[in-house]
Order: C-alpha cells, then sequence, then structure tokens
C-alpha cells in the first residue's frame, strides 16, 4: 500500500450503491469537494447535499466514464464483477466495499484540524480498528493544530516569496514553539 492524500476538488466520482455505507462514503466525498455521482435504483440511507448527478436507476456499463475513482456499494455480486470489470478497463481507482481483494484504493479513519489531516488505514481489514486508532492519535494531539499549520503556511510563502529555500531550517523548533505558544 502506498499512502497518498488525494486532492479530489472538482474531480468526478461515481458512487454506485446508496445504502448506510455507500451514501456514508458519499458524505466523505462531498467533504473533499468531489463532484460526485451517483447511481443506486434503491436509496436506502438520507442522501447528504450537494451531489451532482443522481441517476435512480441500475449501474450500467459507459458510467464510469470520466470519473476518478468508483465506489462499489451495491451489495450485489454480479453488479459489482460489472463494476470491476468497466473500472479495470479504464484504469480507474476502485474501492469495492467489504471486497478487499478487488479494491485498489481503501477509505481511511481520518482526524482533521483545519489542514491537518491523520488518516489511519488498516489495509481493509478492519475499518472498525482504524476508527479506534484514530480516536486515540486525535485524543493526545493538541487541538490547536489548524492554527500552527496557517502560521506554517504563511511563514513557508513570504519565505518563498522573498526567494528564500525553507529546505534547511529548523522546522521541528518553530512547529514545538507554535503548539506552545496556542
Amino acid at each position: 500500500m502506498f499512502p497518498l492524500v488525494a486532492d479530489l476538488r472538482d474531480r468526478r466520482v461515481v458512487v454506485i450503491g446508496a445504502g448506510r455505507v455507500g451514501v456514508d462514503k458519499v458524505a466523505a466525498l462531498l467533504a473533499c469537494g468531489a463532484t460526485v455521482t451517483l447511481i443506486s435504483d434503491q436509496v436506502l440511507a438520507p442522501l447528504p447535499e450537494g451531489i451532482a448527478v443522481i441517476l435512480h436507476r441500475r449501474y450500467e456499463y459507459g458510467d464510469l466514464d470520466g470519473a476518478l475513482l468508483v465506489v462499489a456499494a451495491t451489495g450485489d455480486p454480479k453488479v459489482n464483477d460489472e463494476i470491476v470489470r468497466e473500472a479495470n478497463e479504464r484504469n480507474i481507482l476502485l474501492n469495492t466495499v467489504d471486497d478487499l481483494a478487488r479494491s485498489n484504493f481503501y477509505f481511511t479513519a481520518n482526524y482533521r484540524d483545519g489542514d491537518v489531516l491523520v488518516a489511519v488505514s488498516t489495509g481493509g481489514a478492519s475499518p472498525a480498528l482504524a476508527q479506534w486508532v484514530r480516536n486515540r492519535v486525535a485524543h493526545v494531539l493538541p487541538k490547536n493544530l489548524a492554527r500552527v499549520a496557517a502560521q506554517l503556511r504563511r511563514e513557508r510563502t513570504a519565505l518563498h516569496e522573498a526567494g528564500e529555500s525553507t529546505e534547511r531550517r529548523p522546522w521541528s523548533q518553530r512547529v514545538a514553539e507554535l503548539v506552545d505558544e496556542a
């Protein structure tokens, strides 16, 4: 596994299935600014605001055209087979809910404070364990990391604008100062 933070703003993402798990994935993707298309013949959970396209029907070949990634949350192995086939043909990142062997990315359990994001993964082995670890980590982190990150961004930007490098600066020391101040 390679951990990666992806900017999904305005990128087309397709979620197929509108049960509790599918709708949770939709909400997480919307929170990062993805342009979500939801395809489902049944809506089994309340839908969040902001879904770009809702198709009240079953998945059809071609639905993944132009998508960066897809989440198959149908609960129907035959439909998932079709989705996997199309995603693989088109080299689209795929998460098949509860089918680790056919997924090539997994959702993480996240803690966010402004621009600071801590993501925990178990490689799909146990979302409950990932959430437990995330909660433990979140409990021990200072509650001012958003302000610290914003200040460090300003300082680094000012150095770049002045034509200076940020590479060899004692950033660990500066982080500790800012965390202690806040």
